[in-house]
């Protein structure tokens, strides 16, 4: 027997909708790539985003045509979100920190057929746009007087002449919920990148549990920043949830150093921000010397990477903002755990509370996971044991674009796919996961794991100490050995020897560091993560004191 419901597709095109009806007074304000405010509302997000869905008619794609955007975070970006997606065409967030022949490998391999792109990255376009045969309409994102001339891109068009003579009138077409909705590439870290590619029911569903008070507590009572790119991951899926909720939207744009951050999220009340620890750390490096603080700003989600003990007490205990540890993949939509504590957690001290809050979190409503040996076999959830963490769920992959080799999914006893995630971590008792490491970066040392997490966020802790990276080292008798490669704050001086003897009392004393490298900078990645395979290339010649 059947469920007597009406059966209405989940698409993309009913949040912009939602929206409009329901909230399309509310504002999204943006800072511009030419570093002005533009301000509107959710009513001109959806009209604007009916000119795109019109102007790719009239270009004459098909259904699930692929267009590419290079963008930073910005209402043109958002009006992208709605009308590429909401016409049933594929929106291709592109990384814009790819190599040059990276990004052409991905509009070739995606095979894009628009390129939408903002004109600080048009000396990337003028690179690539030749070796890119499928793209056949090339636009700058900019006021038609904005232009330049002589770029050498045959036919390009700015935004508004594209799509500004458009009608406002437009009926968005319904068709199946699993059809494509966007694709993101992985970082291809080894080999080329991989491409994700969602769906418009995975995207709603998505959506809706990002917004739930147990996961990002999102309402129409907050003004939500998204800092984190809306070329990564659909900036964590925010544009989707801010929209079904009718929040407030603030956009960056390409301004994200901390001054410029803190000065739009005061100017626009912001109550709700989402990024990456490198963020956050240029925004408590701007606030802390100045003596700064917020005035609105009540809740922030940090992932892409560990968050530094330091710096959930910094935004905890001086700011009075909560820290949301999460964390997730681009295989994941992004979002599998978020951190917020049970209400039997209430009466712990804050030592005790921070050692929950610096779990990656509980599952959200969605996902289920576990951890398994290297043979394989569920392990215990008792806060301990650590193994391969796999996870399952209607948001996460289950083949790659193009089914690049094989497939990723490992079948259980019971023939379910699970997704390997590459990330080592344990579960307590309660659900709640913590990453100790990416099984590639798990150091063994004398037959024993040490977490290069835990080595990093002691050495965050020390008050000189901007960035650190911990790596394993060969060594003749223990395999591997770790070392921890620091950055140092602006003006600060720590020695080698202050910063092992730093160690001592915090951790084994196994676990200690051989040695510190100090650099200049730590290469990162297109999303903020510390590019450790780099790092071992520049220490390549470099030797363990002692051998």
């Amino acid at each position: 027997m059947l469920g007597l419901m009406q059966n209405q597709p989940l698409l993309i095109s009913s949040l912009i909708d939602f929206a409009q009806r329901h909230h399309g007074d509310v504002e999204v304000v943006s800072r511009r790539v030419e570093g002005d405010i533009h301000r509107y509302t959710y009513a001109d997000v959806a009209s604007r985003s009916r000119q795109v869905a019109n102007a790719l008619d009239a270009a004459g794609l098909a259904f699930s045509d692929r267009v590419a955007t290079l963008a930073w975070n910005g209402y043109r970006h958002l009006e992208l979100y709605f009308g590429v997606s909401g016409s049933g065409r594929v929106l291709h967030t592109v990384n814009p920190r790819l190599h040059p022949d990276q990004i052409a490998w991905v509009l070739n391999h995606a095979e894009d057929a628009v390129m939408c792109f903002d004109l600080t990255f048009l000396p990337l376009i003028q690179a690539v746009h030749a070796k890119c045969p499928t793209v056949k309409h090339w636009i700058a994102l900019c006021d038609a007087d904005k232009l330049p001339a002589d770029t050498g891109i045959p036919g390009l068009l700015s935004y508004e002449a594209w799509m500004g003579s458009q009608s406002t009138t437009y009926v968005w077409p319904e068709f199946d919920e699993n059809s494509a909705s966007s694709m993101c590439y992985t970082s291809g870290t080894t080999g080329n990148p991989k491409a994700v590619l969602y769906s418009h029911r995975s995207t709603i569903l998505h959506a809706y549990a990002s917004a739930l008070p147990d996961v990002m507590c999102l309402s129409a009572r907050d003004a939500i920043l998204p800092v984190v790119p809306m070329f990564h991951v659909n900036a964590w899926g925010l544009p989707y949830s801010a929209a079904m909720i009718g929040a407030k939207m603030v956009f960056p744009g390409p301004a994200l150093d901390g001054k410029s951050i803190y000065e739009l999220m005061e100017a626009e009340r912001v109550t709700f921000a989402a990024g990456v620890p490198t963020i956050w750390q240029m925004l408590l490096g701007h606030m802390q010397p100045a003596g700064l603080r917020f005035s609105t700003l009540k809740r922030t989600v940090i992932g892409g990477s560990a968050c530094p003990p330091a710096m959930i007490t910094a935004f905890n205990d001086v700011y009075g903002v909560e820290v949301l540890h999460a964390w997730g993949m681009t295989e994941m939509s992004p979002l599998g755990t978020l951190c917020t504590l049970k209400n039997k957690h209430l009466t712990l001290s804050k030592e005790e509370q921070m050692k929950i809050r610096l779990k990656q979190g509980q599952c959200i409503f969605g996902v289920d996971m576990k951890i398994v040996g290297e043979d394989g076999q569920e392990l215990p959830h008792d806060g301990k044991t650590f193994g391969d963490l796999l996870v399952r769920g209607p948001w996460v992959v289950d083949n790659y674009y193009k089914a690049e080799g094989p497939n990723p999914l490992v079948k259980d006893a019971n023939g379910l796919g699970w997704f390997p995630t590459g990330d080592v971590a344990t579960i307590d008792v309660d659900g709640y996961m913590q990453i100790t490491d990416r099984s590639k970066d798990v150091i063994k040392s004398g037959g024993e794991w040490i977490s290069s997490i835990d080595v990093e966020n002691i050495a965050m802790a020390h008050p000189a100490v901007a960035m650190a990276a911990c790596i394993g080292m060969k060594h003749p008798k223990w395999d591997e050995r770790p070392i921890v490669v620091v950055v140092k704050k602006p003006g600060a001086e720590v020695s080698r020897e202050e910063l092992l003897a730093f160690y001592e009392g915090k951790t084994a004393k196994w676990q200690i560091p051989d040695d510190v490298v100090f650099v200049p900078a730590i290469p990162l990645g297109g999303t903020g993560k510390m590019l450790k395979n780099k790092l071992r290339d520049t220490l390549s010649t470099y030797k363990l004191p002692g051998l």
